[in-house]
């Protein structure tokens, strides 16, 4: 075998007062890392939180995580809201997609640098989007222009549709952390400096990916009004080592 497969299991929970560590929804992946360093995420994500969603992603990136394509569909409130298809050069993007609200829709956006990241909303996704951080830089912080959405929606509820904008990434440093998982050596993240660059700025965002080159999403917190929590509660690898934990 000369590809590596990562499955999983992320649950959502609220650490709201009235709701405190009660399920609002899950997330089932696999990220595949084929021969020539191509990576393949797919992910079916559940938020219960009404009006519910249902998504389900395919996205390739390279290596460093910067796109390749993208398919997204997406129900919300149990009907369908959307489903698009998004491919990505060096010199442009392009994306069909039909949706509810708007019908269908056909997008290419010039590009003069190539996109770094593409947030299909996924979790498990976003320990990957750490990757484009530097790392030999050390603890600190970076903002990242040249990204885009396929949903401004904090809930990605949207769309799909192309939306550019831009953030910071924050490297805290490294430490052990258990979940349901198992315990691993983690990296401490943060994405930052989100206001002006999104319609309604997004609560401060913690996450822990394992410190090693798989970038597999421990977990995840959301403040502010959300308040939400993300925790990887299983997975197993087929092909390749295992990730960083005492578990498995």
């Amino acid at each position: 075998m000369k590809h590596k497969t990562i499955r999983g299991t992320i649950a959502y929970t609220s650490k709201k007062p009235e709701r405190f560590d009660q399920e609002r929804g899950r997330e089932f992946f696999s990220i595949t890392t084929q021969a020539d360093n191509t990576l393949v995420m797919q992910a079916h994500c559940e938020i219960d939180d009404e009006p519910n969603v249902i998504r389900d992603v395919v996205q390739a990136m390279n290596a460093d995580s910067s796109p390749i394509d993208c398919s997204v569909r997406i129900s919300v409130g149990d009907k369908y809201e959307g489903s698009g298809w998004i491919r990505f050069t060096d010199s442009y993007v392009e994306c069909e997609t039909h949706n509810q609200r708007d019908g269908r829709i056909s997008q290419r956006i010039e590009l003069d640098e190539k996109v770094k990241w593409l947030q299909s909303h996924p979790i498990v996704g976003d320990a990957l989007l750490m990757k484009i951080y530097d790392l030999s830089k050390g603890p600190g912080k970076t903002f990242f222009p040249n990204v885009m959405l396929t949903s401004p929606d904090h809930r990605g509820a949207t769309g799909p549709l192309l939306f550019k904008t831009g953030f910071g990434i924050r490297y805290v440093g490294e430490e052990q952390i258990t979940v349901k998982a198992g315990t691993f050596q983690a990296r401490h993240f943060q994405v930052v400096d989100t206001a002006g660059n999104l319609p309604e700025e997004h609560p401060p965002y913690n996450l822990w990916c394992t410190a090693d080159d798989d970038y597999l999403l421990l977990r995840a917190a959301v403040d502010g009004y959300m308040k939400t929590h993300y925790e990887l509660v299983e997975f197993d690898i087929i092909g390749g080592k295992q990730a960083s934990g005492d578990e498995k």
